[in-house]
């Protein structure tokens, strides 16, 4: 190609080049809230590293306001670990959002403490109803509640039931079990309803 050639396709392959690289706008999709028991396979995976004889003692949901609410499902989760071997309890917390400087995306771990002897905890594999399940299970035994407190915050804990001995979710209508009047217990096993807390 003679120089003359070149000058002549030159200014076609400059107008081709500045087209092909405008910029793209790329818009972030906003978390999405997990289930519990995704979370806790998370954490529980994680913390192996930890000790290999790991219980569970509770797992709990954590609402972050920048995350929608999903029934069933939750921005956060922590749970607190038990080890027989080591003598220790350590919590992890597991979010899809950078809510602050204690609560950031990702999986984290808390230092280990004492394990006090008369905690009760359990197997993971005991647990086969997920968190929106059970959520499911304890609207169609209350829905006149839920109908009644449309705008309540609904949290979850999963720990073992002092009555029955076995791992249970604990469905809870307010923030925390401590602030709250109504909550549903449902098997985490069986996945049947147990009894209404109110």
């Amino acid at each position: 190609m003679t120089r003359r050639e070149l000058l002549a396709v030159s200014p076609g392959l400059l107008l081709l080049n500045c087209s092909s690289s405008a910029p793209k706008k790329i818009t972030k999709q906003p978390p999405e809230p997990i289930t519990g028991l995704h979370a806790l396979y998370q954490m529980y995976t994680f913390a192996r590293t930890w000790a290999q004889d790991l219980k569970v003692i509770r797992l709990s949901s954590m609402a972050i306001a920048e995350v929608k609410t999903v029934p069933g499902k939750a921005a956060a989760w922590q749970v607190q670990f038990s080890s027989e071997a080591l003598g220790k309890a350590r919590a992890y917390t597991f979010s899809v959002y950078d809510e602050s400087v204690t609560l950031r995306q990702g999986i984290f771990a808390d230092s280990a403490g004492p394990l006090s002897k008369d905690m009760a905890s359990f197997v993971v594999g005991e647990v086969t109803t997920d968190s929106d399940r059970a959520w499911d299970i304890a609207l169609g035994h209350d829905q006149k509640y839920a109908n009644e407190h449309p705008d309540t915050p609904v949290s979850f804990i999963l720990e073992t039931d002092r009555q029955t001995s076995v791992p249970v979710w604990r469905v809870i209508w307010g923030a925390s079990a401590a602030s709250s009047s109504f909550s549903v217990l449902v098997d985490a096993h069986s996945g049947s309803y147990l009894r209404t807390l109110a």
